[in-house]
């Protein structure tokens, strides 16, 4: 892909095709160690790919509990679905997941525990790998309406001379992610503090 290029994940046991300008957060800050996270360089947009648990529920109610946790994790005000569908696996290059889906929903949230909250666009891709007792999880977070009191707000001029990432590259990114070594699907297991126990 034009633009894009592969990134290694969890020191390369998993990769993924991501825009060249994706800035890799765990270069500024402390990132948990079952996620990788990604951010534009000029727009608040993020992509965050996390391994987590797998949950115990109908394949087609797993996106929806999974956006509901990060809703929950983010304290976000508002909350909706607008959108779930089942990815064709032919359109998924992980070939170790049973089944794969993708969600649309929208959030209220705010930023580093401001007052102003800023509302997103969430479009996540869920890969079920029941086998590992793991869900994988791959996020994009798109601002719609930002705070004038948030952080992250900028002039409409200087956004609009930005080229943000469209949910189509979004999709590409779903398609490529790869593991390369199956440890990293156990993760979850070796390390349950990750979870806060």
């Amino acid at each position: 892909m034009a633009n894009h290029n592969d990134r290694q994940l969890y020191g390369g046991a998993m990769t993924v095709v991501l825009p060249l300008d994706a800035k890799d957060v765990s270069d500024v800050r402390e990132v948990p160690d079952n996620q990788e996270v990604f951010t534009h360089p000029s727009t608040d947009q993020s992509v965050i790919i996390e391994i987590v648990e797998y949950q115990d529920v109908q394949n087609q109610n797993a996106p929806g509990y999974h956006f509901q946790d990060i809703a929950e994790s983010n304290n976000s005000l508002e909350t909706q679905v607008i959108s779930t569908e089942e990815i064709p696996m032919d359109q998924v290059s992980m070939k170790e997941c049973q089944s794969a889906w993708l969600l649309k929903g929208k959030q209220s949230v705010s930023k580093f525990n401001e007052q102003a909250h800023n509302v997103i666009n969430v479009h996540m891709a869920l890969y079920r790998l029941p086998q590992y007792s793991t869900d994988i999880l791959m996020s994009f977070n798109d601002p719609i309406a930002i705070s004038a009191g948030s952080s992250s707000h900028v002039a409409a001029e200087v956004y609009n001379k930005c080229e943000p990432w469209t949910v189509l590259q979004f999709k590409q990114c779903v398609a490529t992610l790869t593991i390369r070594d199956t440890c990293v699907a156990t993760l979850t297991i070796r390390d349950t503090s990750l979870f806060g126990e």
